[in-house]
């Protein structure tokens, strides 16, 4: 069975995040097959897809696993995915991935980037939960419930600088939210290509610091377009690895866009 590794949103390897993508004849009966791919694979997400009848609402399936349990929605490899049915030829155009979080499309542009289009998260302001200050190591300013879809506490930081050198305690943080915690802040200069910073620490699901966050985006947009005054924004997250992000709010929809590179074209031989 072929397995690719790509870094998504990101135009050079070694960068991003990396996901695995595994394209199937069909989902497996036993969802522990996934799950052992996914845990020997060990990064953020490993994503699942087979194709669909043609006639239907989506061309592809598609499931993501972390190294410890399935999750309702993964950006950057929903973006790997894409990438992968492009630059093999399997997909050419537009592809509709059937989801746990409904229908989302990847659109492919000439210039090699490609748009997916997300539920926009709903964000309800909420008081910031006792304990987060401590183990974040800092003061928030604000905090966010963003939905059930993804499930995080989104957090604004007073500064850019904060942001970067966060080093929580990703023990402590695991109880304040169902997947994790986004801790953001305003770009101190956004002549650098950037409107806003992230960074996406998500210990409930296995993993201590996201590298590029695509999910946590349709959180971010909203929260940055109606401070900063833009449906169109750029966002870094600022993890060791790093990566841009694109977005544009479209009410009920946000659009992310970015780049992938395969950097591994294996053979899964178990």
């Amino acid at each position: 069975m072929r397995i690719r590794i790509v870094d998504a949103f990101t135009d050079r390897p070694f960068a991003g995040n990396p996901a695995g993508v595994l394209l199937l004849d069909a989902f497996p009966a036993d969802d522990d097959r996934l799950r052992k791919i996914a845990m020997e694979v060990n990064h953020a997400e490993t994503a699942f897809a087979h194709r669909l009848p043609e006639g239907g609402d989506a061309d592809w399936a598609l499931r993501w696993f972390t190294p410890t349990t399935e999750v309702a929605m993964c950006g950057h490899a929903t973006l790997a995915t894409a990438h992968v049915l492009h630059t093999t030829g399997a997909h050419e155009g537009p592809v509709r991935f059937a989801t746990r979080s409904g229908v989302l499309i990847a659109t492919p542009a000439e210039d090699g980037s490609i748009t997916l289009d997300f539920p926009t998260a709903p964000l309800t302001a909420v008081e910031i939960p006792d304990g987060v200050a401590e183990a974040l190591g800092v003061e928030p300013l604000t905090a966010f419930d963003t939905g059930p879809n993804i499930g995080d506490l989104l957090i604004e930081l007073a500064d850019e600088k904060t942001v970067a050198g966060l080093a929580p305690d990703h023990k402590a943080l695991a109880a304040h939210s169902e997947r994790g915690v986004i801790a953001t802040a305003r770009a101190e200069d956004p002549t650098r290509g950037y409107d806003f910073v992230s960074r996406c620490f998500f210990p409930n699901v296995g993993i201590d610091e996201d590298p590029v966050t695509g999910s946590a985006h349709t959180a971010l947009a909203p929260y940055w377009s109606e401070r900063l005054g833009s449906a169109v924004l750029t966002g870094l997250q600022a993890s060791p690895r790093s990566g841009l992000v694109r977005t544009e709010l479209r009410g009920g929809r946000t659009l992310l866009t970015g780049r992938a590179v395969t950097v591994i074209d294996g053979e899964l031989l178990a």
